[in-house]
């Protein structure tokens, strides 16, 4: 079995109250349908509350408000779920509630030594 980062991207304009209790429950639902696939997830506060951290090429870093990138959709949660393939893990993807957005699917690079 191989384990895959579901990377869910919103557009945070359209998720108000009513819309992101809704979700809420979507998720709930999309939970218990799929618990056996799932090994994590959570949901992540809005973009505007990320911090980005870059090299600044002379030894130190460079920190900024703000996501690492400027786009419509933004990465607002994830699942880690485990799958035999990555078609079975698409399966799992198009479950997932994502009225304002999509998913992204990728497998973990399942380095030796890693830390996880």
């Amino acid at each position: 079995m191989t384990q895959y980062l579901v990377l869910i991207y919103q557009d945070e304009q359209q998720v108000d109250e009513a819309a992101s209790a809704e979700m809420g429950a979507a998720h709930q639902v999309f939970i218990g349908a799929n618990g056996e696939a799932l090994r994590g997830g959570n949901a992540l506060e809005r973009s505007g509350t990320a911090t980005t951290v870059r090299p600044d090429g002379a030894d130190g870093f460079v920190i900024t408000d703000g996501p690492f990138a400027e786009t419509k959709e933004q990465l607002g949660g994830y699942y880690l779920i485990e799958a035999a393939d990555l078609d079975a893990a698409i399966a799992v993807a198009k479950q997932v509630p994502m009225p304002a957005g999509g998913v992204e699917v990728r497998p973990i690079w399942a380095v030796p030594g890693a830390v996880g």
